[in-house]
């Protein structure tokens, strides 16, 4: 299964040249991976942050072409692998049919003293079934 969220290049995302300064980029996959978590986890980040955390222990990002202001990009969150606190996701970002960027991440679940811990259950569950090709 592949999560989509649009969003459109604004100015606050652009370089003075008018494309998009890469750390942007980054925050854009933030913005997806947040979606994701309340819409399809069921685990918006303002409660789950109340006693845990899903900070980024990895990320490898390719920037294949520009993206400038006013571009409607669709980024793609594919899940790739579920550990026992660890998550691994692909988001691809395309404006039509060019592919912008690609990127590979890894997310830890942690406590509130910041340490890894095993998913909870219901999260497990449904980031498991995002697995391309699981049928859990």
């Amino acid at each position: 299964m592949t999560f989509n969220f649009p969003q459109k290049v604004l100015f606050k995302h652009c370089d003075p040249a008018g494309i998009v300064f890469y750390p942007r980029y980054f925050e854009m996959i933030n913005d997806v991976i947040e979606a994701f978590f309340a819409e399809v986890v069921k685990a918006p980040f303002e409660d789950m942050h109340l006693h845990a955390a899903v900070p980024t222990a990895e990320i490898q990002c390719k920037f294949l072409k520009p993206s400038r202001h006013g571009d409607h990009l669709n980024l793609q969150l594919s899940s790739i692998r579920v550990g026992r606190s660890s998550f691994e996701l692909a988001v691809d970002a395309y404006c039509g049919d060019e592919h912008r960027f690609s990127a590979k991440s890894t997310i830890v679940y942690v406590n509130e003293n910041g340490r890894p811990t095993a998913w909870p259950d219901t999260m497990r569950i449904a980031l498991e079934k995002n697995i391309k090709g699981n049928d859990a």
